[in-house]
């Protein structure tokens, strides 16, 4: 997938620079919304619920550095709020849920293994599981035409963003007292430079990185009823973070 946007990056570069020359102005003006099919890394979260039955707990904040995550494929959305000013969204969402089933109790005893051949096996219970995710960043930029180069314009701006997932299991067993769960956030603001090439009216590629990037991230657990959550922290400081290639559209 990562492949096939990069090469829809560059291919219409190749195909279509002599029409864009061609043409006086393929700029968006004020009252245009784009919508970007983007190939980088983000501050996505996830997390894993702590087994119930343990004798010791421990934390450790989950990092949020982007150099510990994988590209990612997201789509982001933007409107000219004036010819040179853009806002811009972009994030994504997951829910998923996961049914328990009791236990089933076979005809195996307590004793040796010769002595359990023939019998019915136990079937240990489902654990009951619920998965939420979600990531949101917005952005206001700052464009600026490039002089001699038609069609291409450079920008800067401010990011903010969150993401957060949660993570929760109950089980039949009696040895897991209970529910566990587990959660993490992060708060994000930095600053972006990018340049965007308009190949057409309606068509565009681009490119950005984050020249710093400061973000603040929690993680929690409760893996028994009844305890106090169990919490760490963590700040992060990046330069250059996060490059991210764009292909979008113009309305």
């Amino acid at each position: 997938m990562i492949k096939k946007l990069l090469i829809a990056a560059v291919l219409p570069i190749m195909c279509f620079t002599v029409s864009a020359q061609a043409q006086e102005d393929n700029l968006p003006k004020k009252g245009n919304v784009t919508l970007s099919a983007t190939v980088g890394y983000n501050n996505y979260a996830t997390i894993s619920a702590k087994a119930g039955n343990m004798t010791n707990y421990s934390a450790e904040a989950l990092s949020p550095n982007w150099n510990d995550k994988k590209l990612m494929v997201g789509i982001e959305g933007g409107w000219f709020v004036h010819d040179f000013w853009k806002l811009s969204v972009a994030g994504g969402f997951n829910s998923s849920t996961k049914p328990g089933y009791p236990a089933i109790d076979g005809t195996i005893g307590n004793g040796g293994y010769n002595s359990n051949l023939g019998e019915i096996p136990n079937y240990s219970s489902v654990n009951a599981e619920s998965m939420l995710a979600y990531t949101a960043a917005v952005g206001f930029d700052r464009y600026f035409k490039v002089r001699n180069v038609k069609n291409l314009m450079w920008y800067t701006g401010l990011r903010v963003g969150m993401s957060y997932a949660l993570n929760q299991v109950r089980s039949d067993d009696w040895q897991m007292l209970g529910r566990s769960v587990a959660e993490t956030w992060n708060l994000r603001a930095g600053i972006t430079f990018g340049v965007d090439y308009y190949v057409l009216p309606s068509m565009f590629v681009g490119v950005s990185v984050d020249p710093f990037t400061y973000t603040y991230g929690m993680t929690s657990y409760k893996p028994q009823e009844g305890l106090s959550r169990l919490s760490a922290d963590t700040h992060d400081y990046s330069a250059f973070a996060a490059p991210t290639i764009r292909v979008g559209f113009v309305f």
